[in-house]
This record gives structure tokens, sequence and C-alpha cells, in this order.
């Protein structure tokens, strides 16, 4: 063997020793997930949801600092001005908005709290869904034929946390929806501030959000207590799929 040859070997192998250390860790952390952090997820997302409780619908609504200005009365008189037409136009135009007289329209604190409550268990629940995908993939065996009653436990399992990772992302996608729709809807108060059609409508977005939250946590709980139950009843089955019993899933 030649000295070329011997160093493309020693890095092949150096490769994948790497490969399968990545592998590992993917199979050290799945357990760890499963046993230790998704007990902890499930306690902890089920306070939240306890404390989101629909007796306080009535102390999300903020005040948007839009005052109503005066009425501006018409003159009516027969001294009519140069702009005639414009006079007899009693259309609602708007007001052009330039400025906010009381300054910036401020965000709905309690739901952007909520929100930012929520945000980092919406992340680690996409996060942790597809760290078990990986484990769960590295554990399907090599393709036989027979004896995979185990192996449509995993690729079931699998399919789950595919699933929830997908959810998981929407609801992230739900938070930014409602300050773009809030958004728009405080900017049309802004132009016609004496309708209080506008402003009622930003009251019930506020309201709609923070059930769309309450619900929210309760999705990611209901997730991650699916997922840590499906697999614990099937635990055996799923690390040692050739081995198990050709029995019922649950």
């Amino acid at each position: 063997m030649t000295k070329d040859s011997k160093k493309h070997g020693s890095a092949k192998d150096v490769v994948s020793q790497k490969v399968q250390e990545f592998k590992d860790t993917f199979k050290s952390e799945g357990e760890h997930l499963v046993k230790t952090v998704f007990p902890q997820k499930i306690i902890e997302l089920e306070e939240i949801h306890k404390s989101l409780s629909l007796s306080k619908l009535s102390e999300v609504h903020s005040d948007l600092n839009i005052p109503v200005p005066e009425a501006i009365h018409l003159d009516n008189g027969n001294d009519e001005p140069a702009t005639k037409k414009r006079k007899h136009d009693h259309s609602v135009q708007g007001t052009e908005v330039l400025a906010l007289p009381n300054g910036p329209c401020p965000i709905n604190k309690k739901l952007c709290d909520i929100s930012e409550q929520l945000k980092p268990y919406i992340r680690d629940l996409i996060d942790h869904s597809n760290t078990i995908k990986m484990w769960i993939s590295f554990l399907i065996p090599k393709i036989e034929d027979g004896n995979n009653f185990g192996v449509s436990i995993q690729e079931e399992t699998l399919g789950e946390a595919r699933q929830v990772e997908s959810e998981a992302a929407t609801y992230l996608d739900q938070i930014s929806r409602y300050f773009i729709s809030r958004g728009k809807l405080v900017s049309k108060v802004a132009k016609y501030p004496h309708l209080d059609d506008y402003r009622q409508s930003v009251r019930e977005l506020d309201e709609k959000e923070y059930f769309s939250l309450r619900l929210t946590s309760a999705e990611l709980r209901n997730h991650y207590a699916s997922l840590h139950d499906l697999i614990m009843k099937n635990f055996e089955k799923i690390l040692k799929p050739r081995n198990a019993n050709a029995e019922a899933l649950y």
C-alpha cells in the first residue's frame, strides 16, 4: 500500500468516525429529550395555560392613544367660498395622518408579553421534534423481508414528529400576522378617528389574539404530551424494532 493510499484511508476513517459521533449524539439527545425534557415542558406549559384564563379577556385591551378630534362645523351661510363644489361634497375622505397628536400608538403590551413568553417554547418544540425525527431515523434498521412490525412503529412515530414540527412552525407565523393585522387596523383608527367601528375592531382583534395564544399554549403542551406518550409506550420497539414482538401499537 502506497503512502497516498494510506493517507486517503486514514482521512476516510476520520470522516466515518465523525459521522458516527454525529449519529450517536442524536441518539443520546433523543432519549434525554423524551425522558427528561418533555415531561418538564408539559408541566411548564400547563402552568402557562392555566394562567391564561378566559376570565381575563376583558383585561387585554390597551389604549390606542389616538384622540377623537373636535368636529368640524361647516358654514352653510350664503357666502360661498371659491371651492364651491368641495363644500357640498359630504363624503368621508379621512384624515391625512402626518403625526399623531399624543405621540406614538403603543403596542398591546399584555399580548406582546404573552407572545414573548410562548415563542421560546415554540422554537424549542420545532427543534426538539426535529431531533426526535433524526433520532428515530438513525434507529431504523436496514430494509429486510419480514419482522417489520417494529419498523412500522418507528415510521408512525417519525410521521407524528414531522407533523408536530410542521404545525409548530405555523404558530410563529400566526403571531407575526396578528401584529400586521393590528397595525393596519390602528392606521384606520388614525385616519378615521371618529369611527368607533375601527376602534372596536382593534379590541375584538386583541381578544381574538389572547384566545389564540391561550390555544397555542394548550397545543404546545398537547404536542409534547402526545409525542412523549407515544414514544414511551413503544420505547423498546423504537430502540430495537427487530426484536419487538408483533403486538398492537397501543
